[in-house]
């Protein structure tokens, strides 16, 4: 691996270390997501305790987090496994920032930029399943699984790249693993909806 390729990775993390939500949260004057709601500094929860311009700001953020460093890779030419490791990086760096603690979001619209933007057609059949799945049941955190449980199917029928695969394969698992106390609350029936 090359020096601008190990570079990329470790501004791709840096990047992802970023919290969109605490940082907007703090410029908004609005309580720290991360100690309010449902504790998580991701936008549903700034949603629900911000308001529609705060959420949407948190998700353009997490959003472009993804979106820049697989950008910057693939601008600067940089082959599918090192595109995959960007991606990758900026969606643990998420999860787990270094600027806050290591307490990050669940990482949904940050994996969302980075895969929209390394594999289109995936993208587009992620939007569709979420906006499916919300519209019937009005509810993030399934529409968010359902979404990440298909990816691998996805990019296996539109665009078999290994590299992604594996990628795919990671990120759907630390996604699930991340909404772990979602998922018992959507079996137990407890699981909130969008909106309220």
């Amino acid at each position: 691996m090359t020096a601008p390729e190990i570079i990329l990775i470790v501004v791709a993390y840096l990047l992802g270390s970023v919290s969109t939500a605490i940082i907007t949260c703090r410029l908004l004057g609005l309580p720290d997501p991360r100690t309010e709601g449902s504790c998580n500094p991701g936008a549903t929860n700034v949603l629900r305790i911000g308001g529609k311009k705060a959420a949407a700001m948190t998700l353009a953020g997490d959003v472009l987090k993804g979106v820049l460093p697989v950008l910057a890779g693939r601008l600067a030419g940089f082959d599918a496994p090192v595109l995959a490791l960007a991606a990758g990086a900026a969606f643990i760096g998420h999860l787990y920032p270094l600027f806050f603690g290591f307490r990050g979001g669940k990482g949904v619209a940050t994996a969302f930029g980075a895969l929209t933007t390394l594999m289109p057609l995936v993208g587009l059949a992620l939007v569709a399943t979420w906006l499916l799945m919300a519209k019937v049941f009005r509810i993030s955190s399934l529409s968010a699984l359902t979404a990440a449980l298909l990816a691998p199917v996805f990019v296996w029928a539109l665009e078999p790249q290994p590299a992604y695969l594996m990628l795919v394969g990671g990120t759907t698992l630390l996604l699930v693993w991340r909404h772990r106390s979602n998922i018992r609350n959507l079996l137990e029936r407890k699981e909130g909806q969008i909106g309220r």
